[in-house]
């Protein structure tokens, strides 16, 4: 039986957070929110999916945190990687509020990318693929791309050398970044970094987002 923290969130309640982060959504939107979470806890309780076990604080912390991006950056359309997608996070939420882009979850773990594979599938999303790799060995299998994004990097000078390559290419990087290392990434070279966008919500947290310098330009 559900605890009364772990009680399903009703629509008003999604809808309302949505909000405090400058978006809406259509009832289907919801609905797939709604399922996603329940899929979420679900799978959680024999695969580390994510540490916060609390559905509202699911739907802030991952849902709206992620979504938020498709407000501020924008996205609208388009080809997007999310690399290290876990849970599926930032990816799945951005492709439920902006049903146009087309989104590849690079997830390198077996189990995580099995969870992402049925949840693609029970939330009905079409042009949205799980790739079972680690993202430096990918290249043709994802090109061209958009943008790329990630919200759990351990390391961020490969990542962004490997987005810039000329074989990615990717127009631009996505970073769900804590306010600790946002000089370390803006030192990263070949990229043009705009300033970081607060996140609702969150003290310490920011968007960053990097549009890709052209190779001859880069010194």
């Amino acid at each position: 039986m559900l605890t009364k923290s772990q009680a399903p969130l009703s629509q008003e309640i999604i809808q309302r957070a949505l909000h405090e982060f400058g978006l809406t959504a259509t009832e289907q939107q919801v609905i797939r929110i709604q399922r996603y979470v329940a899929l979420l806890l679900k799978w959680n309780e024999k695969i580390n999916l994510t540490a916060i076990r609390d559905p509202l604080e699911i739907l802030y912390r991952h849902f709206c945190e992620s979504m938020f991006a498709a407000a501020a950056v924008p996205l609208e359309r388009g080809r997007l990687a999310d690399v290290g997608s876990g849970g599926g996070f930032p990816g799945l939420p951005l492709k439920i509020i902006r049903d146009e882009l087309e989104v590849f979850l690079l997830e390198a773990n077996a189990k995580k990318a099995t969870f992402l594979a049925e949840t693609i599938r029970e939330l009905e999303l079409e042009r949205a693929r799980v790739i079972v790799s680690r993202y430096q060995e990918l290249f043709e299998e994802v090109t061209p791309l958009d943008a790329v994004c990630s919200r759990a990097l351990g390391e961020f000078a490969p990542f962004l050398a490997w987005a810039g390559s000329e074989r990615i290419a990717a127009k631009q990087v996505v970073l769900w970044i804590g306010g600790g290392d946002l000089d370390t990434v803006r030192k990263e070279r070949g990229w043009e970094w705009g300033g970081a966008i607060p996140i609702p919500q969150s003290l310490r947290r920011f968007l960053l987002v990097g549009k890709r310098r052209e190779q001859s330009t880069v010194s």
